[in-house]
């Protein structure tokens, strides 16, 4: 079964080389995992297996989506004596509200929201669904998940409305992937229109035109000119949204990372989530580790750098507006501040969003959003990227 394993992984294009899957079967056979450990899940081979055959973290991603490939349906096939939660066999009180049912739903101030929410974590003492008051699952309460209010605080649980205010949970996002290959290469032949060339560096290039020209002049002795490489010499520096509503979007926005890494010589990337604030990352495994603090972000690069935003701007408008209003931690000032001194300090900006044009008007927080960067938004379509690279390149 492994030596398909191992195929898997190198159909995925992941460097898997044999030394390291007989390391894989040295650790196995050393019952690193199994017997002596008296517990054995396809957690702890997950775990093994990437620990052993991947050396690089860019490429856990690949190994995420190639494990998960090949060993679908084995932990429900082999853990047959584990106790099943309910939840993962149904998911109960699952409503569709009516139109009129959501209408007579009260959205809660911000204030009120948060006060309640403490309360309410001091009186509950159990477990509720389907009810529009206590913290619990399919309701109409603002606390929980799998239920609808328009403003509210999920805990734990998947999201489905795209109304929540804060996320009571610790997430992990995923790197985007910058070595995709790209079906078509019409995203890179948009990004071109962002290309200014100088010749740069070192003589490395044949200056066919001066050698022949030089040679004749030498009475046909051959003499050999070089001039320094052209290089697109446009810096950009991009800053991406991850986790959430983007994981709809991350295929296409994979191909445009990719792309954006191929075309431009001087790229600096930064990850954030829904709204910029007073710090990014680069790793989104070690994003609580390694933060890079927006100020010095915006000190460190020159106003010449063209400054990209890639996210869908869908959130609720608290985060925005609201200091306190990240879903994830108590932000001091509000993420609108924080876009206004990004844009400010790089007038050549510009946000793509990945969500069709036909939605952004229904969304309060893509108004917002448009405002904030000067209506310079444009869809991640062809057409769009086209529009934001003229306007770039002004």
């Amino acid at each position: 079964m492994l030596i398909d394993f191992f195929y898997t992984l190198r159909v995925a294009k992941l460097p898997v080389s044999v030394k390291e899957y007989l390391t894989l079967l040295e650790a196995l056979q050393a019952e690193v995992i199994g017997p002596s450990t008296n517990q054995c899940s396809i957690d702890d081979f997950y775990h093994l297996a990437r620990a052993t055959l991947v050396k690089d973290e860019k490429h856990y991603d690949k190994f995420d989506k190639a494990f998960g490939a090949y060993f679908k349906g084995v932990d429900q096939l082999t853990a047959f004596h584990a106790d099943i939660p309910l939840d993962w066999l149904k998911k109960t009180l699952e409503k569709n509200l009516t139109p009129e049912q959501k209408a007579a739903i009260e959205a809660m101030g911000w204030d009120e929201l948060m006060e309640t929410f403490k309360k309410r974590l001091e009186e509950q003492q159990g477990r509720h669904e389907g009810g529009n008051k206590w913290i619990g699952t399919g309701g109409t309460s603002p606390f929980g998940n799998g239920g609808y209010n328009p403003q509210g605080i999920r805990v734990g649980g998947k999201g489905g409305n795209k109304s929540a205010v804060k996320v009571w949970d610790q997430r992990q996002y995923q790197d985007y992937d910058d070595s995709v290959e790209l079906g078509t290469r019409n995203i890179k032949v948009a990004l071109r229109r962002l290309r200014r060339f100088a010749r740069e560096g070192a003589e490395e290039e044949l200056d066919l035109d001066n050698t022949i020209r030089s040679t004749a002049a030498n009475a046909g002795y051959l003499d050999i000119k070089m001039r320094p490489e052209r290089h697109n010499t446009v810096k950009v520096l991009l800053l991406m949204d991850v986790g959430g509503t983007m994981d709809e979007h991350i295929a296409r926005v994979e191909e445009l990372f990719s792309a954006v890494k191929t075309e431009f010589k001087h790229l600096e990337f930064f990850y954030f989530h829904n709204c910029v604030y007073d710090f990014l990352w680069k790793n989104n495994r070690r994003r609580y580790a390694e933060k890079f603090p927006t100020w010095d972000v915006i000190r460190k690069f020159n106003r010449d750098h063209k400054l990209i935003f890639v996210g869908d701007a869908t959130m609720s408008p608290y985060e925005i507006l609201q200091p306190g209003g990240s879903v994830e931690y108590n932000n001091e000032e509000p993420g609108a501040e924080w876009v206004k001194r990004l844009t400010n300090a790089f007038p050549k900006h510009a946000w793509i969003n990945p969500e069709p044009m036909g939605v952004w008007s229904y969304r309060q927080s893509i108004s917002i959003m448009q405002q904030l960067v000067g209506q310079r938004m444009y869809p991640l379509t062809l057409k769009g990227l086209e529009d934001a690279m003229h306007m770039l390149s002004k």
